[in-house]
């Protein structure tokens, strides 16, 4: 059976940085950010870390918690949609633009997005309730989002400081972030660093260098540590900062910021970790994909050990069933947890979502084979699939046992337009789709391990 076996010796050789800078572009797609914000971000970041002369070890941390400090983005995005009734990926990358210690701005800015498409009456009454609850709602969300992001980087392995930097990285040295008003140097320094780094980053973006260094120095003294911006004002005028926020080949340049004396290369138990961390990330985005992740996982498995496939080949498998929705972190909330039917124009959002999951696996080296797999769950052996049209056996093996273990999931866990069905009923849905959309020996050996 032609699924790959295992990791190959080179492969054990790869950095473990080189995979979450590369995953790092799916936490980029659900915060609504250009693709490489968080390795652009670990870039400014580390030549301020550099600057201050940190030593390794406070280098590797610093390292790491700029890679991961949107581990948690995925966790409030329902709960934003629930509340604003809008693109949850439009509504933050918009935030991060404006400053959210003004009043004035962020009455504006809610209102520009609150409630959009819905009638005034329903608008206002959404805007009622988050000025009644406002302050409220913002301290939840923040917290959601930086207890589950720090909460990953435990998983991960990574020590106590990467885990402090990213559960205050929007804390504001005035005391007026989020979610415990921690104020001066009660933040951690890589939370006050990433911070800082973020919104060099978001600003330059949009406005390139001058946007971005007026904009941080307007807020010194207010979201951001005098002292660190006396260094990005030094830093500043180094061509290398800048260059390397437009180089296409940024990640490179991320990499060899690693302090070498501390790199970490990945294993087996490794791979397991980060697969497993990021799963929970992308199961994180909705409530009605909590847990599908890890039980597309389970029933793929269940299928390859009835099929006699081997433990290399089970483990290959379980990566790919454990990621293949990650490109799910680019479809807007509005569309995941809508209640009603999709129009047409959403479910053409909805079907890139497998596009997403290419793009993103593709990016790290020991996924090459992985990637096509993953993102090739919504094939049909009919050829009525999507997104490239496959048909029959131009689907691989292992992308049909994903797919029977993924509709498996759908029809037999709640939905935001339905009550989950009973077993009986999912696995005559099973049927139905047997020789059409599903392999039917596939669907016949999942039944015989349930």
């Amino acid at each position: 059976m032609s699924i790959p076996c295992q990791l190959h010796p080179e492969d054990l050789s790869l950095r473990q940085s080189e995979i979450i800078g590369s995953l790092s572009y799916a936490l980029d797609l659900t915060e609504g950010l250009p693709a490489g914000h968080a390795q652009r971000c670990c870039w400014i970041g580390m030549h301020i870390g550099h600057e201050l002369a940190l030593s390794d070890q406070e280098l590797s941390d610093l390292y790491y918690t700029l890679l991961l400090k949107d581990a948690g983005c995925s966790s409030n995005a329902s709960r934003i949609f629930a509340l604003y009734g809008c693109d949850d990926l439009s509504l933050k990358r918009d935030f991060k633009l404006m400053d959210n210690d003004r009043f004035y701005e962020l009455a504006k800015f809610t209102w520009s997005h609150i409630g959009l498409g819905e009638s005034w009456r329903e608008r206002l009454s959404r805007l009622m309730h988050l000025v009644d609850k406002g302050e409220q709602i913002g301290q939840e969300l923040f917290l959601t989002r930086c207890e589950q992001g720090a909460d990953i980087a435990e998983q991960l392995g990574f020590s106590p400081s990467v885990c402090a930097g990213i559960r205050a990285l929007d804390e504001h040295w005035n005391g007026k972030g989020s979610p415990h008003h921690l104020v001066g140097e009660q933040i951690p320094l890589f939370a006050r660093i990433a911070l800082l780094a973020q919104v060099v980053d978001v600003f330059f973006a949009a406005g390139g260098q001058k946007a971005a260094t007026e904009t941080v120095n307007r807020r010194r003294g207010s979201w951001f540590d005098p002292a660190l911006v006396d260094v990005f004002n030094r830093i500043r005028f180094l061509p290398e900062l800048w260059d390397g926020l437009t180089d296409p080949n940024i990640a490179q340049r991320v990499v060899a910021l690693e302090p070498l004396a501390l790199v970490r290369n990945i294993d087996a138990d490794e791979l397991d970790r980060l697969t497993g961390a990021f799963a929970a990330v992308i199961d994180a985005k909705s409530p009605y994909t909590f847990g599908h992740s890890s039980r597309v996982c389970q029933y793929a498995e269940r299928i390859a050990q009835q099929l006699g496939l081997s433990s290399p080949q089970c483990n290959w498998l379980r990566h790919a069933a454990l990621l293949h929705d990650i490109g799910k972190l680019g479809v807007s909330n509005a569309i995941l947890d809508k209640p009603d039917k999709l129009t047409d124009a959403e479910f053409e959002q909805v079907k890139l979502h497998p596009v997403y999951s290419q793009d993103i696996l593709s990016k790290v080296g020991i996924f090459d084979s992985l990637a096509l797999v993953a993102s090739g769950h919504h094939e049909r052996i009919d050829g009525k699939g999507y997104p490239w049209g496959l048909k029959g056996e131009q689907i691989d093996i292992a992308t049909r046992i994903i797919s029977v273990a993924d509709v498996f999931d759908a029809v037999s866990a709640e939905r935001p337009y339905r009550a989950a069905m009973p077993l009986t009923d999912a696995l005559a849905v099973l049927d139905k789709m047997s020789g059409s959309a599903l392999d039917g020996d596939l669907v016949a050996t999942l039944k015989q391990t349930l």
